[in-house]
């Protein structure tokens, strides 16, 4: 199989879908790879590696997407990269469809077979081509609002850790997932004061014992949310519905009760935020200002360390990018049940019934589709 990797053009973006380790197995296995020039350089990976793994060089992205049968790239392709994409062709990268309608709209009408990371699955019922972005984005969430805490950056002037004689910030975990924990794991080593919430109580258990006394817990509830913001110097965003649109967990009005220069950092933004007032921002100007609440909501968090990132996903979606180019698509998705999940789009029919009712879109599931 012919497989293509293009450069990632959304803005600020770093990461590259296809490692030249991954490039190598790919080969390997016997299959072509086509790189396009540049595509790693934003993660410190240069032609000359590719083609030492075997693959080849095009001199553009139509190249990519004009001669290759399964396309794998980081974020949901751009309307330029759309525009190149056909009917036959399989596409591997995450979409996030719930909250964009455009993109949906544009990969029913071209009818490419689009298989998101994001909806993968495993055993455990977890999301393993998501969980490694999640844990970059979680670690990057109390750094990136510490940094906007800062007065210059027109936040309140507060130090995480604090100083001896001045307490810690207060930070607000709404979300104890991936994303959560690995959030508090690092708001706690910055020294903070840390509480997460989370609707799960053995995820709260889990929580307590892991981090053994230095984080508080609270059971989620619209109670606790306000109670607990009114105090909160930063709150991050860190639920999931997997595939669906994120609920709104915090109101503007909820922000008339907060400080002045308290941060949002909304990692959740991907799938439409989790903050009433979010909307997506990029690296280059990620921050804006609500009701005197400064909020980030990048949308690639992960880019902003490009490299850690894409060696990060590419170890997690090898095995399944292998399976595609092995068997095809529909032998891959019949053998995996897993894999199968991530199906969302092929040859005009939208397979994914969480993005279909977040969009008011007809559709069935993956397997309906394989047994039709």
């Amino acid at each position: 199989m012919q497989i293509g990797c293009p450069k990632e053009i959304k803005p600020q973006e770093f990461r590259v879908g296809l490692t030249p380790a991954a490039a190598a197995e790919a080969a390997a296995h016997g299959h072509q790879v086509l790189v396009e020039a540049g595509a790693g350089l934003g993660a410190g990976f240069p032609d000359e590696d590719y083609l030492a793994a075997g693959a080849r060089i095009a001199p553009d992205a139509a190249a990519i997407y004009g001669d290759c049968d399964l396309i794998v790239k980081v974020k949901e392709p751009q309307p330029a990269e759309r525009a190149m994409l056909r009917r036959g062709q399989v596409l591997f990268a995450y979409l996030h469809l719930a909250p964009d309608p455009e993109q949906a709209r544009d990969l029913l009408a071209c009818g490419v077979t689009a298989i998101a990371y994001e909806t993968v699955t495993d055993a455990r019922g977890a999301l393993p081509l998501l969980a490694p972005m999640s844990e970059v984005a979680g670690r990057l969430a109390p750094q990136v609002g510490a940094w906007a805490l800062q007065k210059a950056n027109g936040g309140r002037g507060v130090l995480l850790g604090g100083v001896p004689g001045v307490g810690p910030a207060n930070v607000l975990i709404i979300g104890g997932g991936v994303v959560g924990a690995a959030a508090a794991r690092v708001a706690v080593g910055m020294g903070a004061n840390v509480t997460v919430m989370d609707r799960s109580l053995p995820r709260l258990s889990w929580l307590d014992d892991n981090f053994m006394g230095k984080l508080a817990t609270r059971h989620a509830s619209a109670a606790a949310t306000a109670e607990l913001v009114q105090a909160a110097d930063m709150v991050v965003g860190a639920v999931l519905v997997p595939g669906a649109a994120t609920p709104k967990l915090l109101s503007r009005a909820a922000l008339a009760t907060m400080p002045r220069g308290a941060v949002l950092v909304d990692v959740a933004i991907d799938q439409g935020g989790c903050f009433e007032t979010s909307r997506p921002t990029t690296h280059q100007d990620p921050i804006y200002e609500v009701d005197g609440v400064i909020h980030y909501c990048v949308a690639n968090m992960p880019g902003a360390v490009a490299r850690t990132s894409t060696q990060a996903l590419g170890n997690a979606t090898l095995p399944f990018l292998l399976a595609l180019a092995d068997k095809g698509w529909r032998r891959a998705l019949v053998d995996d049940a897993h894999l199968r999940a991530g199906l969302s789009t092929h040859e005009g029919q939208l397979t994914s019934p969480p993005v279909g009712e977040a969009l008011g879109m007809a559709a069935i599931t993956p397997d309906q589709l394989l047994a039709g």
